[in-house]
């Protein structure tokens, strides 16, 4: 018997019977296996087969409908007062003007203040007119100071600052340091950046007695339904989350803050009230990308094997930290540290910033030893599948061509969360203005067995597009608790005119089991144009970004 396209063929005599015809309207039950009884990829039908997305019409002529598009008849738009910087503390607060209170709602709860109109205008008036005293803190880091501060302030043991300091070793460090032949040490720093969404946060809420109902763009439903229940002291059962397709999260959107500030602001106006938050309350009240600091040492011997290798990450976190070389002494060490602004998960987590340092030091100690970078990963490599990748995309890109006056050439890779990625670059230098242009991207990519090839390439591709991003000029900059660049007038991010060619090879393991591949793409994006960058003009960049305001030539 073969069960297909709904319904049950026996081959024998062909005679074939629809799925409806045996139910005949009875509720059929039966005990689940605990393991689900996979089709093995090698037997395939429509997984493995390229698929159009089925609401991608709707999305490109603007028909679809995200949480900011939500509407309930009657109402109310809210606003958000403030304050002046982190950390400060509400003194005082008068209400709005009175000539600003007609059909707006005024809400002053500890140290939230909001307000909710009928119309955005009358929302926006109110808010303006509302006199409040803040006392600010004194003595923040900023982003100048922040990677000492990160050294010299440990997470306190128990507090908030979540993981514990990890530390994996293995053989003898300090002795085969000393016996290296070449010993290298090199510090690299990446930066806070914000996830900017196309579409900022937004809620809309609407009580019902004791059941609260919130549409919001979340990557948590039950993680958001949970603070809302804390927040208002009602049962979980009686919080609804909706969630409408957002306009992207990246690791952004796990935390509820507007949805608790939209039922905030319904519970005091008895009616339904939608909160967007705007571009700049986006950039400065939603969390970062965790800054870090990473300190790499290695010793090697002469014919290229490395023998020692140490690493420690400061706050940026432990996803990716451990080498996929092979390396026979190692001490590899995570610190959590206190953090000045509010951080969170991005997309490809820590592995982003672990993987920029460990393949620039990976090129530096293949400088060290004047060996061809590739020659170099390959020789300390042992792993089938990166090596796999590597090989790919080596082949793909060319390895070893000609290359022209100004231009460089570059890799990086890796692995996490199931996925291996080797990225090569080619870059062009402008010596004169600084300009740096990644010209081609080629990008081996091997998850197990491919569900979706067009899938899958979409994720690359726009993988390495976002990666553009953080790799050369995103950065948050603040101050004495202050966002300075809060507009995306101030904060870069890829343009059209930035994305270079890019040249996708997919490699498809049916005897694998399929992985995600949404993040790890990323990884191999910033070391890989550092290292071009290197390549075409000696200058060894150590921080992303890596190129924020051109390149120092002199």
């Amino acid at each position: 018997m073969v069960a297909a396209d709904g319904k049950i063929t026996d081959p024998a005599d062909n005679r074939t019977v629809e799925y409806a015809a045996l139910v005949k309207g009875q509720q059929l039950t039966e005990l689940m296996p605990e393991k689900d009884p996979l089709e093995p990829a090698t037997e395939w039908k429509v997984e493995g087969q390229p698929i159009t997305k089925v609401d991608g019409r709707d999305f490109v002529t603007g028909r679809h409908k995200y949480p900011s598009d939500q509407k309930l008849p009657g109402m109310f738009l809210g606003k958000v007062l403030r304050p002046p910087s982190f950390g400060a503390t509400l003194l005082s607060v008068d209400p709005p003007d009175a000539t600003a209170m007609q059909n707006v709602t005024f809400v002053h709860d500890g140290d939230f203040v909001g307000v909710a109109a009928s119309t955005e205008g009358d929302a926006d008036r109110a808010l303006k007119s509302i006199k409040a005293q803040w006392k600010e803190q004194t003595g923040q880091p900023s982003s100048q100071t922040v990677y000492d501060y990160l050294k010299t302030h440990p997470a306190p043991t128990g507090g908030e600052f979540g993981e514990r300091t990890s530390t994996y070793e293995v053989g003898s460090l300090d002795s085969a340091m000393s016996a290296a032949d070449h010993r290298l040490h090199q510090t690299y720093t990446i930066a806070y950046i914000a996830h900017t969404p196309l579409e900022p946060r937004a809620a809309l809420a609407q009580w019902s007695g004791n059941n609260l109902t919130v549409w919001t763009g979340t990557q948590r439903p039950f993680g958001v339904r949970g603070q809302l229940a804390e927040t208002f002291h009602i049962s979980e059962d009686n919080v609804h989350v909706m969630m409408p397709d957002m306009g992207s999260g990246y690791g952004g959107k796990h935390t509820g803050e507007c949805a608790i500030e939209a039922a905030r602001l319904a519970r005091a106006a008895n009616r339904p009230v939608k909160l967007v938050w705007t571009r700049e309350e986006e950039f400065t009240w939603a969390y970062f990308r965790p800054v870090g600091v990473m300190d790499v040492s290695a010793g090697v011997r002469g014919d290229g094997t490395i023998t020692a290798w140490e690493f420690h990450n400061y706050n940026s976190g432990g996803s990716g930290i451990r080498t996929m070389y092979d390396v026979a002494n190692q001490r590899i060490v995570f610190h959590p540290t206190e953090y000045p602004l509010r951080q969170g998960s991005y997309r490809a987590l820590a592995a982003t910033a672990n993987h920029f340092a460990r393949e620039s030091f990976m090129d530096e100690l293949a400088n060290e030893l004047k060996m061809d970078p590739l020659e170099f990963r390959m020789k300390n490599l042992k792993d089938d599948r990166l090596r796999a990748v590597f090989e790919a995309a080596a082949k793909k890109f060319d390895w070893g061509q000609t290359k022209q006056p100004g231009h460089g050439f570059g890799m990086g890779g890796g692995f996490e969360k199931g996925g291996n990625v080797a990225t090569f670059t080619e870059v062009a230098v402008d010596h004169a203005s600084g300009a740096v242009h990644v010209e081609r991207v080629v990008c081996a990519f091997e998850c197990g067995a491919i569900v979706n090839p067009d899938g899958l390439r979409n994720q690359i591709e726009g993988g390495n597009t976002m990666g553009l991003g953080g790799a050369l000029f995103e950065s948050i900059q603040f101050a004495d608790g202050k966002i300075l660049n809060p507009h995306l007038a101030q904060y870069r991010v890829p343009r059209f005119s930035d994305v270079p060619e890019m040249e996708t090879v997919l490699i498809d393991r049916r005897d694998i089991p399929s992985a995600g591949a949404g993040e790890s793409p990323l990884m191999g994006v910033a070391p890989a144009i550092g290292n071009a960058i290197f390549d075409a003009t000696g200058i060894r960049l150590r921080a992303m970004p890596l190129v924020p305001n051109g390149l120092k030539t002199t």
